[in-house]
């Protein structure tokens, strides 16, 4: 059977999913995709392109009210306009969804309205808004994302108590608000509201904030110390109890963390208040009335699907990529993208030469300074069995950060100390999340340290840490 004539049902329509969909229609392949909100999932409309819209607005709040250290008067107030900043984030996620919809509409895609229910392979069910009907399909590629989830004790009310979709739809900026969490999301939000106006304590169960095995320690220390001098309280090793709310807001007690490290010294319960709590712990796969046990798809307990490493489930001829696999792959939406391009070479039957490689995709966190991270951190090197060697440079050093006044920061680069083969790379500081990119390349091309130190880097730019710091890397 050649492409052209093979079949692609999408369910779903997020990164993941919308990448696959296009890169089966250019193949040739007649798709169908289904989606039940707007195209784009949670990274459009809920997630990654609201929270960085949202967060450009804080950055250009604090550049105004620091624009006499570059010699500019600004005449009267300064202040933020939380209604202007919603109807902003509205129009960039209105451009981009629409984009996405008139790329389906010049690659032929059937793009339905509604949901997908997968009856056995080959077979699913499309109920829409224009009824339902059921749609064959060669291949099936499931890419339904995830969903926030509630903990216990802190059951979501949308006005108190609130989850991450909420954070992105407040009309007024709290007062002060309490973060549950000190992840990825978290400590984005934090800076966020902060930068805004808002008192902000971060509650992370773990011992330091984002505590990710790939985050490097260092990274998490100087994110920390940043939002102490932006008086961000970072209560770690804690977790939040007896939450109670009422008309002047959320009461509740700080107690020490199931998670706290063995041996660490006691914390005293002590109560703190808020106008709002934001919960930004965990998130749960959304496949509800997905049909996954009539079809014989295999999960996990947790309901994630399980999947090999051409993202094939256990029922051929179906696969499954994106945030529905679990935090046992990455969560991330270029994760995703990347999982849709090997399952659809699979559908069409192409040998690639490798399966799909986790170890080179990239981590950006929008936090104030950002971070950008991509391969092991120090530890995981150790851990590994590496003799490991590092170099550091602070971004302070840089003409570029002195003439911006972006001075917090760092690069340091992860090494073998043996072959000199570089390991990790992890940057914090003004556009990080850009300037790892060259830290993706140089690992996905195998480079050693020393290529990098022999590539020349423009002057003055911030991407000469990253060639200064291998430069400096002991030998």
């Amino acid at each position: 059977m050649t492409a052209e004539t093979k079949t692609l049902t999408v369910i779903g329509g997020g990164p993941g999913g919308y990448t696959a969909a296009f890169a089966a229609a250019r193949a040739g392949m007649r798709v169908t995709l289904v989606e039940c909100e707007s195209l784009g999932g949670t990274c459009l409309n809920h997630g990654c392109i609201p929270t960085k819209t949202i967060k450009s607005s804080a950055e250009a709040l604090e550049l105004a009210q620091n624009a006499a250290a570059f010699g500019v008067r600004i005449e009267g107030g300064i202040h933020i306009d939380p209604a202007a900043v919603l109807q902003r984030k509205e129009r960039v996620r209105s451009i981009l969804c629409s984009g996405l919809e008139k790329t389906c509409a010049s690659l032929g895609i059937d793009l339905v309205r509604g949901r997908g229910r997968i009856l056995r392979a080959g077979l699913v069910e499309l109920i829409g808004t224009g009824g339902t009907r059921t749609v064959e399909a060669d291949n099936i590629i499931i890419a339904t994302g995830s969903r926030p989830v509630e903990l216990p004790g802190l059951p979501t009310d949308h006005t108190h108590i609130l989850n991450s979709d909420d954070a992105l739809r407040l009309e007024s900026v709290p007062s002060s608000l309490i973060i549950v969490g000190g992840g990825v999301i978290g400590c984005e939000m934090a800076c966020i509201y902060r930068a805004f106006g808002a008192t902000v304590t971060l509650v992370e169960g773990q011992d330091r904030i984002l505590p990710l095995p790939s985050v490097d320690e260092d990274i998490s220390a100087l994110l920390q110390r940043e939002m102490k001098k932006r008086r961000i309280a970072c209560e770690t090793g804690c977790t939040l109890t007896n939450v109670t709310t009422g008309p002047d807001g959320v009461h509740a007690a700080l107690a020490a963390s199931p998670f706290a490290p063995a041996g660490a010294v006691p914390r005293p319960e002590k109560t703190v208040r808020a106008e709002k709590v934001l919960v930004t712990v965990g998130r749960a796969p959304c496949t509800d009335g997905l049909g996954l046990e009539e079809a014989g798809i295999a999960a996990d307990a947790r309901g994630w699907i399980t999947a090999d490493a051409r993202m094939r489930t256990s029922v051929p001829h179906i696969y499954a990529i994106g945030d529905v696999l679990g935090p046992g792959r990455v969560m991330l939406a270029h994760a995703a993208s990347a999982e849709a391009l090997c399952a659809v070479a699979d559908c069409l039957g192409k040998d690639t030469g490798r399966d799909m490689a986790y170890r080179h995709i990239p981590s950006a966190i929008f936090t104030s300074p950002e971070i950008g991270c991509v391969g092991m951190s120090e530890r995981q090197a150790r851990d590994a069995g590496h003799e490991v060697k590092t170099s550091v440079v602070q971004m302070r050093e840089l003409g570029k950060a002195q003439a911006m006044s972006a001075l917090p920061g760092f690069c340091k680069l992860v090494a073998d100390a043996r072959t000199d083969a570089l390991l990790g790379v992890h940057m914090a500081g003004a556009h990080a999340t850009d300037l790892v990119a060259e830290g993706v390349l140089a690992l996905h091309l195998g480079a050693a340290v020393a290529d990098v130190a022999a590539a020349v880097h423009a002057h003055p730019t911030l991407a000469e840490a990253m060639g200064e710091a291998a430069l400096r890397m002991p030998q």
